[in-house]
């Protein structure tokens, strides 16, 4: 695991030339450095409103126009008395995303149509205490091991860590109080063009939620102090941007990721069957009947689970298929064909429905992906503005490291070591067709 700064592609245009007469250019080499750290700090979350702590300061959303804004407002308490703020995020193109501090629940994503309409994509429920009673993972951050550990328990260096059994025997999305259940620590940062800069490129401008939490040793069994933190960024290429960070003090095992349900119909507009699914994954990991993998890489070809040209979800869904009928539909990791480790962004899935015609592209540095069909919800999950949740009426595109990683000692590794960083990035980019 190498530590780099997750944004220096969006200066893209650092290196090239001046065009400007000599005398300006002698001038602009006395200050264009104090401008590319300004640039630097502000794409790396190197600045925080740290005066504002959680609850944020806020911005002027009424425009559409010029960087995202980013704002906040009390959305209520916890079953301790805890008090839980609200962030929206809002873009030049009207596209809003609302993200709480707690479990740092992605409750909305607004986005026009091509008919211009706000669309409302995920998954959620109206308020805070129905995410506090409900079971579902909408929109939450998961952690510190998303998917599942077989047995609820792992070796590491010789010793053996029990952990939280919340899924029949095994260990699933963290555990009982995982991190889609803490109160994370949250700061923001706006960052735009900066005035005169030769560095400034139309659509510069990002808002970001910085969400910091540390896990104790031993929360929910697991092993060495994890300091964790996930920077949400939305920028105004309808972009919305998902960097993970972590520490440890001791050996442990992390694997970080956001479980959001995803219907670009609409969050109350009933099935993803229709939808076109292309993942950029030749193979997948076959699993048991506790869903657990069994070491085995299988080959989509002939499958059911052969993405790699746009497929509707629903064409295959139902075929008679041990592995569908194990999960009640899709309940799977894919290995992305083109990941190396080296950290870099690559296309890893695509996501569209003909009725909206929105589109969403999945970009991630991780070796895997979970499709999850919504295979169990059902008519108790009631979600925002009164609508039923049916079966398969949202999907997941989880990025990943692969389930029970720490128990199969041929998938890419998930242990952490102390001086080792922790980064993951996925980027979910909507577009209209």
């Amino acid at each position: 695991m190498r530590v780099r700064c997750r944004h220096l592609k969006c200066n893209a245009r650092l290196g090239e030339p001046n065009p400007v007469a000599k005398p300006l250019e002698l001038l602009m080499r006395s200050i264009v450095p104090a401008l590319a750290l300004v640039v630097l700090l502000a794409a790396c979350g190197g600045e925080r409103d740290e005066s504002a702590g959680r609850g944020g300061a806020s911005s002027d959303p009424g425009s559409l126009s010029g960087p995202p804004t980013i704002t906040s407002e009390p959305w209520g308490v916890t079953h301790e008395g805890d008090s839980v703020n609200l962030y929206t995020l809002r873009n030049a193109n009207g596209m809003t995303v609302r993200v709480s501090d707690l479990g740092g629940i992605v409750t909305e994503v607004l986005v026009p149509d091509r008919d211009g309409k706000l669309v409302d994509v995920v998954l959620g429920h109206d308020s805070l205490e129905d995410y506090l009673d409900g079971s579902s993972y909408f929109g939450a951050i998961v952690g510190r091991y998303a998917n599942r550990i077989a047995g609820g328990r792992f070796e590491l260096d010789d010793t053996t860590y029990e952990l939280a059994r919340n899924d029949g025997e095994n260990h699933l999305h963290g555990g009982v109080r995982g991190f889609d259940r803490v109160l994370w620590d949250a700061f923001t940062v706006q960052s735009g063009p900066i005035p005169g800069s030769p560095y400034d490129v139309p659509g510069a401008g990002r808002a970001s939620l910085i969400l910091s939490y540390v896990s104790e040793e031993g929360e929910e069994g697991y092993p060495g102090r994890l300091d964790a933190e996930v920077t949400i960024t939305l920028t105004n290429g309808n972009e919305l941007k998902f960097g993970y960070e972590a520490s440890t003090d001791a050996p442990t095992v992390v694997n970080l990721t956001h479980h959001g349900y995803w219907n670009l119909a609409g969050h109350a507009s009933g099935s993803i069957l229709d939808h076109e699914l292309e993942l950029r994954a030749s193979r997948y990991t076959p699993v048991d009947t506790g869903l657990i993998p069994t070491g085995e890489l299988h080959h989509v070809e002939g499958t059911p689970f052969d993405f790699r040209t746009p497929t509707r979800i629903g064409e295959r869904i139902d075929a008679d298929d041990e592995q569908l009928r194990i999960g009640g539909g899709y309940d799977h990791n894919f290995v992305l064909d083109d990941w190396t480790g080296d950290g870099a962004l690559r296309l890893a899935a695509r996501l569209r429905d003909p009725t909206s015609g929105l589109a969403l592209e999945v970009l991630t540095t991780e070796p895997g992906l979970q499709l999850y069909s919504g295979n169990v919800l059902g008519d108790s999950d009631v979600g925002k503005e009164g609508a039923v949740y049916g079966q398969r009426t949202g999907l997941c595109l989880e990025t990943q490291h692969f389930p029970d990683s720490p128990n199969q000692p041929e998938f890419p590794s998930t242990v952490l070591r102390p001086g080792a960083k922790y980064e993951s990035e996925t980027v979910k980019r909507i577009r209209t067709e």
